[in-house]
């Protein structure tokens, strides 16, 4: 049962201040506002609160910068920082100094309630080492819900060690998610070290992660570091691990469980130093089931998984990340380039198939190759390869497909006469359809899988895993 507490609501926004004093009240709590930094430095003085709610942006002060100041007089008292500035930086310094919590503005009052009933759960801040990175070309872009969601969830990580899973699409960042985690933690002096699963061939994975004594295989001259050794002290970052074989994954957990590793024909143990952030594009609960990944591997894995949105959920973000790379394009040497508002707009329409990084080498494209200082709509539809819609695929999906499958479906049925199909219809009915779905698809676009993964609206991993699965073969370009 909640018992209240006194909370403290600093913010120059009259409005704002009224909406959350009174859910909070109704919560059960007491609740005094301010509306100022010196106001705020008062009533805790004479209130004495047990939770602060405070804005960045006040009229006399930095909300970020007087944390610091009013933990080390209030050690016990949690702050939770609110703002409208809702960027990777401001979580990350909100986290680097010392707060609770970090809510972006707009709020739900639900969450912001939830939010002070944790921190009076709490008791106390957790006291971060005051370390800010203002002005750095921090990883992460984006002001979407989505990716607040990325950011409140990284700064919670940063200063612990425990496993980290990103999840998401090809392309989506998730490289950049492990290497914000490990440079704003403890263990960012360390190196960073990512070995990427599928691009290892498999008789040489466990080398590769564990290395090898000198003799331990033909070839073996002399003894080689594996990646746990070359990242002592700081962070692993194991991407696709999806695509680890499972003998692989058998001894991987049986580091991640004793916290050593031997390297290959070696017989002495050596202790594994490292945070482990893995990450990948797959689905590993469908990977259990079909016998593919290793079911403790993935839970010991899984301790705080951080989903990356495809960039098709974060449309808001799509501008910002478009202007940061035409400015970083022009650091390294490229032309200035600047998008009208017709060229924002058909970058914000379209649905990215690639993600952040189809995104990345468009803006670096067209700063390279285009003479124009301002790029317009016309120039993006031309790069993206956009035409006006055609009646592709028209004998595939065209007004009579209904007809087609309600026919195959009855004489489907009829063929068991009074007894029932075996179970597990939808699957194969489902594929039935695909498979001439996808091979008409491919001889469209004379076999571009990146080009066919576009038009059907889907990931070209995932058009690669169903080419696979249904047994549709590679379909050669042909020339033009």
């Amino acid at each position: 049962m909640n018992m209240g507490g006194r909370i403290l609501v600093c913010d120059d926004d009259a409005a704002i201040r009224t909406v959350v004093r009174e859910a909070l009240r109704r919560a059960g709590h007491q609740v005094e506002t301010a509306a100022s930094a010196s106001d705020l430095r008062r009533a805790i003085r004479s209130f004495r609160p047990q939770v602060l709610l405070t804005d960045v942006i006040l009229p006399d002060g930095n909300g970020l910068d007087l944390v610091p100041e009013l933990l080390a007089d209030n050690p016990h008292m949690p702050i939770i920082v609110l703002s409208a500035q809702n960027t990777f930086t401001t979580a990350m310094r909100a986290t680097e100094q010392g707060a609770f919590d970090y809510l972006p503005k707009p709020f739900d009052l639900a969450e912001l309630v939830q939010a002070v009933d944790d921190a009076l759960a709490r008791g106390a801040a957790t006291g971060v080492e005051d370390d800010t990175r203002a002005g750095e070309d921090l990883p992460l872009i984006g002001r979407s819900p989505p990716m607040q969601e990325v950011y409140r969830t990284v700064a919670r990580v940063v200063s612990n060690d425990l496993t980290v899973l990103v999840l998401g699409e090809s392309g989506t960042g998730k490289e950049l998610v492990a290497r914000a985690v490990h440079d704003f933690g403890p263990r960012r002096s360390a190196p960073f070290v990512a070995v990427n699963m599928a691009a290892i061939p498999r008789e040489l994975i466990e080398s590769e992660l564990f290395g090898h004594e000198r003799g331990a295989f033909t070839g073996a001259a002399q003894r080689t570091a594996g990646r746990f050794e070359q990242a002592q002290g700081g962070t692993l970052f194991l991407d696709e691990i999806g695509d680890m074989p499972m003998e692989a994954q058998t001894r991987l957990l049986r580091v991640l469980q004793s916290g050593e590793f031997s390297p290959v024909g070696g017989a002495r143990a050596i202790r594994a130093d490292v945070r482990i952030i893995a990450a990948t594009h797959q689905e590993l609960p469908r990977l259990i089931a079909d016998g593919q990944f290793r079911e403790d591997l993935y839970y010991r894995l899984n301790v705080v998984p951080i989903r990356l949105p495809p960039l098709r959920e974060r449309g808001a973000d799509v501008g910002d990340l478009a202007r940061h790379f035409l400015d970083r394009a022009a650091a390294d040497g490229l032309p200035r380039k600047h998008l009208d508002p017709g060229a924002l707009a058909r970058l914000e329409q379209h649905v990215w198939p690639g993600n952040v990084r189809e995104l990345e080498n468009l803006m670096r494209r067209l700063a390279a190759l285009t003479r124009d200082a301002v790029i317009g709509s016309t120039l993006i539809e031309q790069q993206l390869g956009i035409q006006s819609p055609q009646p592709l695929l028209q004998d595939a999906v065209g007004a009579g497909l209904d007809d087609v499958i309600e026919q195959h479906l009855a004489r489907h049925f009829a063929s068991y006469g009074s007894a029932l199909p075996p179970d597990g219809l939808y699957d194969r009915v489902l594929a039935e359809i695909e498979r001439p779905l996808l091979r008409q698809t491919l001889a469209a676009v004379r076999g571009n899988q990146l080009k066919a993964a576009r038009l059907l609206g889907i990931n070209r991993n995932t058009l690669r895993k169903k080419l696979t699965d249904l047994g549709v073969g590679p379909t050669v370009r042909r020339s033009e």
